[in-house]
């Protein structure tokens, strides 16, 4: 596979735990959070600001410069705006490297030859999954945070791509990991990459 393949997730259902077990089944590099510090380092922003914006919109004060850092003196650029332009230089970047897995970031969006894999779940599943990773947590509260989540995903992913999150026809392969687990995908996406490549070849 000599392709990015972008792996797009609902909070919970174990995506980037796929992405890290397909990269090392692929034997290729993994980038999910760690876009955030390179993204920083390139505009010299403190990576806690970029944490503040990291897939999801925030609703400023146009009137308060504290949400402000420009390019120029020109040009006054919303931080988000700024964000999300430097980490899409840094996945182009990485893709221009060779093949690796990234994670979220509207990578799908950002690379014009990519496989978009997208990995949803039930929401008892992604609760469940989720209370096993944070015992003691609260599933109520779990279920909030859960659609909290989503919702600021999907915000994000339609404001900078026009395009409609979770939606099936804006990826190669989608995969319920409430009914085979991450390990079940993580054999059904392999497969689908088998026969990809051998129609490539």
């Amino acid at each position: 596979m000599n392709k990015v393949i972008t792996v797009s997730r609902e909070f919970g259902s174990g995506g980037r735990e796929l992405g890290v077990k397909l990269a090392d089944a692929l034997g290729i590099l993994f980038y999910d959070k760690e876009l955030i510090s390179m993204a920083a380092d390139d505009i010299n922003i403190a990576e806690e600001a970029f944490r503040r914006y990291d897939e999801h919109i925030v609703v400023e004060d146009p009137l308060d410069r504290n949400f402000y850092h420009a390019f120029s003196d020109i040009y006054q650029v919303p931080m988000s705006d700024q964000i999300f332009v430097a980490q899409s230089n840094v996945i182009r970047r990485l893709a221009s490297h060779g093949p690796c897995i990234i994670v979220g970031r509207c990578a799908d969006m950002v690379l014009e030859d990519s496989i978009n894999i997208f990995v949803y779940a039930k929401m008892k599943n992604r609760i469940r999954r989720m209370m096993e990773l944070e015992p003691g947590s609260d599933e109520k509260e779990m279920e909030r945070r859960i659609r909290e989540v989503d919702r600021k995903r999907k915000d994000y992913y339609q404001y900078y791509t026009g395009n409609t999150w979770g939606k099936a026809q804006n990826y190669h392969l989608c995969v319920d990991s409430g009914l085979v687990g991450v390990d079940g995908c993580l054999r059904a996406v392999t497969a689908y990459l088998g026969e990809l490549c051998r129609d490539l070849s």
